[in-house]
């Protein structure tokens, strides 16, 4: 068994990727209050109208969207690492060890939010059968990384991108 070292990285283990995003989700609530009182100071509090029943501005939530993507994406691009990572020592990177492009956080973003299309399937399932079908798919998509020999997720695959963790001696 080979020691790791700072210049020698390992593949991210599944359980060390998945507590990373229990810390990123705590970034997102965080990013996700910020976007909504911001827009509720901007639209003097009529962010949402109440009449008939109550409904969100039609902006507001592509607006939020746009918000956290723009965290991972820029968090991946400069420095591999979001929030989330960088306790765990996990850094995102090219299959040859290099920096993201953007094109490759682009496609590796898009790929990892693909689940949440199954949200539509909400007016014939109902929303709690459309929040399951994204928890499964989402076990897929990180259960993969459990039998790839670099342990990748669907969305490291089709990207082109692998963590890796570093330790220090």
């Amino acid at each position: 068994m080979t020691s790791i070292t700072a210049s020698n990285p390992a593949t991210c283990p599944l359980w060390r990727r998945l507590t990373a995003l229990v810390y990123d989700l705590l970034a997102v609530v965080a990013i996700v209050m910020v976007v909504g009182y911001v827009c509720q100071r901007i639209t003097g509090g009529t962010l949402i109208s109440t009449e008939g029943h109550p409904q969100i501005a039609w902006w507001y939530q592509p607006l939020q969207a746009l918000v956290v993507s723009g965290y991972f994406v820029a968090s991946w691009m400069r420095g591999g690492q979001t929030l989330g990572m960088r306790p765990w020592r996990i850094r995102v990177t090219t299959a040859n060890g290099g920096p993201l492009t953007l094109g490759q956080a682009l496609i590796r973003l898009a790929a990892a939010a693909l689940p949440l299309l199954l949200l539509g399937l909400a007016p014939w399932i109902g929303t709690r059968g459309a929040l399951w079908a994204v928890v499964i798919a989402w076990a897929v998509w990180f259960g993969v990384a459990a039998f790839d020999s670099r342990r990748r997720a669907v969305h490291d695959v089709i990207a082109r991108t692998e963590l890796h963790t570093r330790t220090s001696r």
